[in-house]
């Protein structure tokens, strides 16, 4: 590695400050160039009259990933950041009345299924965790944690029977069918196909393997003392006592480069800086349109994937009364397909959607303000935030949809206009270029996606990728693992690099 490298990562979201934090550990000049004024990226928060409410992913799980990461830069999760387990991991509310709750603790998960859907649920249940824990630990390694998994390395992960193993594990099912395999209760099978949409899927289209993701909340689910914004911050506080440059507002106006590698950035308004190497994280979706320039727009071998889902949000204060709140609560329609029907098929907005609803104020050892609560309200919408077709009439009419049943399920919420601050995929799209508002890169859709997102090593020497839309995927913990990737593979390239400078100075030919 060249004693003067530098490295210009492009985007302060969870991916770029993970790669920021550990390059910079290594030695490494850093600078980080931003757009927004603050860090984070989707981890974002907004002030809703004097509150700072969460207003993008609220679910922290996979603790270990950070445990890792902390350790890694000799710094110790628990003394910088303050986070509290839930006992209820998310309570689940239909218009008939009924409400599940899932614990932390398994056997009491188990109980209430037996009271809610009856024993035999409650044993489909036991099956099902052994069968999530079973597809976890089996990818956990040869998938999750790759650099670049393909289906020949999981092959041979998996031994002799590969194929059959990835079978077992539902790799070629869908999760909905898959799921009606354990549950007969309709309502038992709706909740857990919702972890589809935690990689922004359809359930009737995302592979079985995706129950995974019970085990992984089952594992813990915890609140960050400050909100999930605390953990961006945290990490650019880490990266600077390490010498990392932050440049807020400032806009990558392209990635550059210099006899067929990556050779600076150029800022919006103007400026420029040299590199070595170059971490972008955004969504790859933007390379490919052209948004950073022509140099860098085939980063990848494959594009124009079909998008994730995007979402409505409402961020707001507001008083609530019948139906008491957990801090994470999923509010069901009586009916589940056609709202990704509407989604996926129809590119519109679901005429029922399904409401999530993080009560921020919930789950930690204070008392709810008085003066009304924060909440983020979510709804399922089409990444279509590029393609003017979603009218105000249509946003409308899915609030009025979202929040009646709300009121279906016993919650009222109080609030006024002026506390309510909303967001929908034409918002996101103007803050995540080039997605049309897709929060999770590419939809998950067929076993063969998961191998179909771009790893850290771009096809553009010197370019490398970090954040939701490149492998492990979408989500706190998975995007902090991509920068950790990302961070490996431009060690990697700066040590090459090095090596090839030595060759070619003492009159050897560069293998390199």
């Amino acid at each position: 590695m060249r004693d003067d490298a530098h490295v210009v990562v492009v985007g302060a979201g969870m991916g770029g400050l993970v790669s920021a934090l550990l390059l910079s550990h290594q030695g490494v000049r850093v600078t980080v160039v931003e757009s927004a004024q603050a860090p984070g990226g989707k981890i974002r928060q907004l002030d809703v009259n004097g509150c700072a409410i969460d207003s993008g992913p609220t679910v922290f799980t996979m603790r270990w990933v950070f445990d890792e990461l902390f350790d890694a830069v000799n710094a110790s999760f628990d003394r910088e950041l303050k986070i509290q387990p839930l006992d209820v991991l998310a309570r689940h509310a239909w218009p008939d009345g009924s409400a599940l709750d899932l614990f932390a603790d398994v056997q009491a998960s188990n109980d209430a299924i037996a009271r809610f859907a009856g024993l035999a649920e409650a044993k489909n249940f036991e099956r099902f965790c052994a069968k999530a824990r079973s597809v976890y630990d089996t990818l956990q390694a040869p998938y999750i944690q790759s650099s670049a998994p393909s289906v020949v390395q999981l092959m041979k992960a998996l031994g002799p029977r590969g194929l059959g193993v990835l079978a077992s594990l539902g790799a070629m099912s869908s999760l909905w069918d898959s799921l009606g395999r354990y549950f007969k209760d309709q309502r038992m099978r709706q909740l857990f196909a919702r972890y589809a949409t935690y990689c922004g899927s359809s359930p009737w289209l995302a592979p079985a393997t995706l129950m995974l993701i019970a085990q992984v909340e089952m594992d813990g689910v915890w609140s960050i003392e400050g909100g999930m914004h605390a953990l961006p911050r945290c990490l650019e506080r880490m990266a600077k006592e390490r010498g990392v440059t932050f440049m807020y507002g400032q806009p990558c106006k392209s990635i550059d480069t210099r006899g067929g590698k990556v050779s600076g950035v150029s800022l919006g308004e103007g400026g420029y800086l040299p590199a070595d190497a170059v971490v972008f994280n955004g969504d790859v979706s933007a390379l490919h349109a052209g948004l950073l320039g022509a140099d860098v727009a085939k980063p990848t071998a494959q594009a124009n994937r079909e998008r994730s889902l995007s979402a409505i949000t409402w961020s707001m204060v507001a008083k609530t009364s019948g139906m008491p709140l957990e801090r994470h609560n999923v509010f069901f329609q009586n009916t589940y397909a056609d709202e990704f029907e509407a989604i996926f098929n129809r590119k519109a907005l679901p005429d029922k959607p399904t409401v999530y609803v993080c009560a921020q104020d919930r789950g930690i050892d204070a008392p709810v303000p008085e003066e009304g609560e924060r909440l983020l309200c979510l709804v399922n919408a089409p990444a279509v935030g590029d393609q003017d077709v979603l009218t105000h009439e249509a946003i409308e009419q899915c609030q009025h949809n979202s929040f009646q049943l709300l009121q279906q399920c016993g919650l009222q919420l109080h609030s006024t206009p002026s506390q309510i601050q909303r967001t929908t995929p034409i918002e996101f799209n103007r803050l995540f270029a080039g997605t049309g508002g897709a929060l999770y890169g590419q939809a998950t859709h067929g076993w063969m996606a998961a191998f179909a997102r771009p790893n850290a090593k771009s096809l553009i020497p010197g370019l490398f990728l970090a954040g939701g839309s490149v492998h492990p995927g979408p989500g706190v913990p998975m995007a902090a693992m991509s920068g950790r990737l990302a961070g490996a593979a431009v060690m990697a390239h700066l040590a090459s690099t090095k090596r090839s400078t030595l060759a070619v100075t003492s009159g050897g030919m560069s293998m390199h």
